[in-house]
């Protein structure tokens, strides 16, 4: 036979167990985000480690884009799309547009690390 102590020390010990539940999961949690944020500093160190910073073009330099896209018989193609004027955008971006006829898109946009004089 239950009596009303009972059910009430089951109550109680279902909040405690509840309350300690929450407890754990949080702090596992707090730890996961901790370790993800380790591991991308490291990640982000070691990727940046040997790069070196992009050259500065200006408006209206002569440049060649280099080729993205491969494909079946490129093997003996150029590796260089060119020449092409440039344009600035921010964060190392530049628009370039086609010089002459030559192979390769009139109007495009490309990162610094894609180009050369």
């Amino acid at each position: 036979m239950k009596c009303k102590e009972d059910t009430q020390i089951l109550q109680i010990l279902q909040k405690e167990y509840q309350r300690s539940f929450q407890e754990q999961r949080e702090k596992m949690r707090e730890q996961a985000k901790e370790d993800i944020l380790k591991i991308q500093e490291e990640n982000y160190r070691t990727f940046n480690r040997k790069r070196k910073p992009p050259h500065t073009y200006k408006i209206e330099d002569v440049v060649t884009i280099q080729r993205t896209q491969f494909g079946v018989g490129l093997k003996l193609r150029p590796r260089f799309f060119g020449p092409v004027m440039v344009n600035v955008n921010p964060n190392e971006r530049y628009d370039v547009q086609k010089i002459g006829n030559h192979q390769g898109p009139y109007f495009t946009s490309s990162a610094a690390d894609h180009m050369k004089l």
